[in-house]
């Protein structure tokens, strides 16, 4: 059974850091890209930052830029994602998922392309 457990979340001073962890079982995703997403109460699902399977490129939105940053450990089959000077707009779960597809040659930013998902980690930024 494929399974990926996020964990790391938690209440945070905005202006704080999380390290947020997302632990694959089941299969390795050492081809796949990787990618985190969040959903905020009544609000669509969006996307946060990505790794490409070579983990060579990485993305982040926008408002994320500079300050969020993923990685990957293929050894251990597990992403992170550094989460650095919060802001209560960053309260959220955060979803970590999988490519549907190996050896994508362009990382899609779109929760669609993402064939697996963990289970979220809540994250509360406190202002």
């Amino acid at each position: 059974q494929v399974r990926l457990v996020e964990s790391g979340g938690g209440l945070v001073q905005a202006g704080g850091s999380l390290r947020l962890s997302c632990a694959a079982s089941g299969r390795t995703f050492s081809n796949y890209a990787m990618g985190w997403f969040r959903q905020a109460p009544g609000k669509e699902r969006e996307f946060v930052v990505a790794i490409s399977w070579r983990g060579a490129s990485t993305y982040a939105a926008d408002s994320m830029e500079g300050r969020f940053t993923i990685s990957r450990d293929k050894a251990k089959n597990t992403v992170y994602l550094q989460m650095n000077s919060l802001k209560p707009e960053d309260t959220a779960i955060y979803y970590c998922a999988a490519d549907s597809l190996a050896f994508r040659l362009v990382v899609s930013l779109s929760p669609e392309a993402y064939g697996y998902w963990g289970q979220g980690t809540p994250v509360t930024v406190s202002s």
